[in-house]
């Protein structure tokens, strides 16, 4: 059984983590209580936004659901979290290894995780290819 990686989080990180994971659920509810319009939206036309050096993201919000494009460079460790909802995991390219329930889950390119709601997990990039 692999050991889970312990992240360092600096000072105020958690705040930020927090902040961030709370602007995302406030999206979400936003556009679920408003009738969502059909919605086009090319990646590049998204800001990223950079949790810090190796890790980015962008989102795009519909009305029950939010697609999330995160961008990992090597060496990567994203700390156990959470979300309400289920979530689906797409590897484009690259290896990502997960820490769920005790197991190390190895995804590689054209691979799929479906992680249940609200389950705790954690998850590093390994390489790109």
């Amino acid at each position: 059984m692999a050991k889970k990686p312990k992240a360092k989080t600096p000072a105020g990180r958690k705040r930020k983590d927090a902040k961030s994971h709370s602007r995302a659920q406030r999206a979400v509810t936003k556009h679920a209580a408003s009738k969502a319009p059909l919605q086009y939206v090319p990646w590049h036309t998204i800001p990223l936004e950079e949790l810090n050096p190796l890790l980015q993201r962008q989102f795009v919000v519909g009305q029950e659901i939010m697609l999330a494009r995160v961008l990992l460079k090597k060496g990567c460790i994203v700390p156990e979290h959470s979300h309400h909802n289920e979530q689906l995991t797409y590897i484009l390219d690259g290896v990502l290894k997960f820490w769920i329930d005790g197991r190390e889950i190895v995804l590689h390119a054209g691979e799929v995780l479906c992680i249940r709601a609200a389950e705790r997990y954690a998850d590093s990039f390994e390489d790109a290819g």
